[in-house]
């Protein structure tokens, strides 16, 4: 008498990108269509969705800094449970999985329970986002490398080095970082990074709402306030923000308040 093999159920992580449905890989297309129950994440762009069945369970599972969220034990129980009941899941999440996404933890927990994981990756915001305002975050010109770092880590204790990053020569991305840029700047000019070197900061990359700016590291939250860019945003630190083409037009109006500024004097 031959032996069925057991079918392991697989659940799948599919990056869905910072915003625009355009931007999904068609890895991630086809993971979706097959989909018949979709965990989706708050910051996932309502046109990714357009690609599952009409007979798809679409469960929303949002987190977001300083809003109610979905704890992560409970994403992780809903997602086994319904690999466990024949579903076929996709656990549907802003970004990469794997890039500030908790991907680690949900492969860690999906494994545990003895499923098998697929990762579909997708654009990361911190490189996606800088992209759409012309902002190349390595250039061979400007830098040696790039960190991609949090600034929202819930405890003192978890910030990154703000002094070692300040030192390190390397364009610095910052993910979730607009509720907390005060005490960061403050951070990284007290540990000698130059008031003068160059910053942009986009909110809402690549969808309708998008808004960015660029300016200096000493009046980067006073930009972030007066242009009302909020989360969810990216903040780029570094000579790179030199290579994009609205950093020309910064330069100008600068000199034109100056001169204005000056004239009425």
């Amino acid at each position: 008498m031959k032996t069925i093999p057991t079918v392991i159920p697989t659940v799948t992580l599919v990056g869905a990108g910072p915003g625009d449905p355009d931007l999904l890989t068609i890895q991630a297309v086809k993971a979706l269509r097959r989909a018949t129950v979709a965990l989706v994440d708050d910051l996932v762009h309502p046109g990714v969705l357009r690609h599952l069945r009409r007979t798809a369970r679409v469960v929303p599972v949002g987190k977001r800094g300083g809003c109610a969220s979905t704890p992560q034990a409970f994403i992780h129980r809903l997602m086994v449970a319904e690999a466990q009941r024949g579903e076929t899941v996709v656990r549907v999440k802003g970004g990469d999985p794997f890039v500030f996404g908790r991907g680690g933890e949900e492969c860690d927990a999906l494994r545990a329970a003895g499923l098998q994981v697929e990762v579909v990756g997708g654009l990361t915001a911190g490189i996606a986002g800088p992209a759409a305002i012309g902002v190349p975050v390595t250039d061979r010109r400007h830098t040696r490398g790039v960190a991609l770092v949090t600034g929202h880590t819930g405890t003192p204790e978890g910030d990154p080095d703000w002094a070692a990053l300040a030192r390190c020569g390397l364009t610095l991305v910052i993910y979730m970082g607009v509720m907390r840029l005060p005490a960061i700047a403050r951070a990284l000019t007290a540990a000698g990074l130059a008031a003068d070197t160059p910053a942009a900061v986009v909110s809402r990359a690549h969808t309708p709402q998008q808004r960015q700016a660029m300016c200096r590291l000493d009046t980067l939250v006073d930009t972030v306030a007066a242009h009302g860019l909020d989360s969810p945003a990216i903040v780029v630190i570094g000579d790179v923000v030199r290579a994009a083409p609205m950093w020309a037009e910064h330069l100008r109006g600068t000199m034109e308040s100056a001169a204005v500024a000056t004239g009425a004097a």
